[in-house]
């Protein structure tokens, strides 16, 4: 297995890895941007004010993509278990 593929294997993991945490990452990103313009503006300073909207967002991303990144992950999965005999070699 040459350097070039070892790379491609690492960069392919990499990006499988972002697809998936994307959605995820940007539902908390938003939902986080919009409850500190509320805090700012009502100066309500409460600390789970911002974690609770956050995780339930998250909670409902995954409910409405967890299928998509579960078959996403498995396709990535068995792509590499089909490529291990041509590593062997």
């Amino acid at each position: 297995m040459s350097i070039g593929e070892v790379t491609s294997l690492l960069r392919g993991g990499i990006m499988e890895v972002l697809f998936l945490a994307a959605p995820l990452l940007f539902s908390a990103l938003i939902v986080g941007l919009v409850v500190a313009i509320l805090q700012a503006t009502t100066s309500i300073q409460e600390q789970t004010l911002t974690f609770v909207p956050k995780v339930v967002a998250i909670l409902l991303v995954l409910g409405f993509l967890g299928g998509w990144m579960f078959s996403s992950l498995g396709d990535y999965t068995v792509e590499l278990f089909r490529m291990i005999p041509a590593m062997a070699r």
